[in-house]
């Protein structure tokens, strides 16, 4: 069954998904509307950007799937699901399951009245919003995400990311790619404590304009894929977890996808 806004091949994706979203038994009594359709709801929001209010009348009501949406999340369903898709995604290009190397970066998301209690404003790209720390793999499969208002510094979250990868991959992680902004032997050390070497990918001296750096555009490739979905475009969402969320979700859903073009 086909839903509106959403792809047709979604149904036969959530039978992946199912088995990391049964908190409770499928035929539990006090479930009213099944997780398939609650799902494919989550999945209308996620691709549209809609707020929550507006899911069209033939999925579950909204305070459902929303309220069921923030179990998932902070039961970190999507993360759980997205980690082991990542696994099967790598031993079918005949790469180890975990990964040894990754890329660190982050993006801006412009603030809206739902996120402003917490939006920072970041003086470089001139915006208020909420700064996503990501780091990925070397194809580009989501490990680790952070959230932090704007104004933070992207080299104060490299231990936690670090730490955040090292416990999704069982401490697999020997070296990290990132830009010029995570220089420094203070962000170096805070990365070797979490057993990482830091490796800085700079520009060319006296360039301007786009260039494609060694290994950094594998990151910017992933924030291409996520903003996909429309619900990632802005910080859209109240709670932190939330938006996190959102993005292993995202996450989930292109690597159900795979073979794709995004992935050749």
């Amino acid at each position: 069954m086909t839903r509106r806004g959403y792809p047709s091949d979604a149904d036969d994706d959530t039978y992946l998904f199912l088995p990391y979203l049964l908190l409770s038994p499928e035929d539990a009594r006090q479930r009213e509307y099944a997780v398939r359709e609650v799902l494919n709801a989550l999945g209308w929001v996620a691709r549209t950007g809609a707020p929550w209010a507006y899911l069209p009348h033939d999925f579950p009501p909204a305070e459902t799937v929303c309220q069921q949406a923030h179990r998932w999340f902070e039961a970190g369903c999507f993360e759980n699901a997205a980690h082991d898709l990542r696994v099967l995604s790598r031993v079918e290009r005949s790469r180890n399951g975990e990964p040894t190397a990754i890329i660190i970066d982050s993006r801006t998301l412009q603030s809206t009245p739902e996120s402003g209690h917490r939006a920072g404003f970041d003086g470089a790209k001139k915006r208020k919003g909420t700064k996503v720390h990501l780091a990925v793999d070397t194809l580009g499969h989501l490990l680790a995400v952070l959230t932090t208002p704007a104004h933070e510094q992207d080299r104060a979250q490299v231990k936690d990311l670090c730490l955040e990868v090292q416990e999704a991959t069982g401490v697999n992680v020997e070296v990290a790619f990132v830009d010029q902004g995570y220089t420094g032997e203070r962000t170096a050390l805070e990365a070797t404590e979490a057993g990482v070497d830091l490796v800085v990918v700079k520009r060319p001296g006296a360039t301007k304009g786009f260039i494609l750096l060694p290994r950094r555009w594998v990151v910017e490739r992933s924030f291409a894929w996520l903003s996909r979905f429309r619900s990632l475009g802005r910080d859209l969402e109240r709670l932190p977890s939330t938006l996190v969320g959102f993005h292993f979700l995202a996450a989930g859903v292109l690597l159900c996808n795979n073979p794709n073009p995004l992935f050749a």
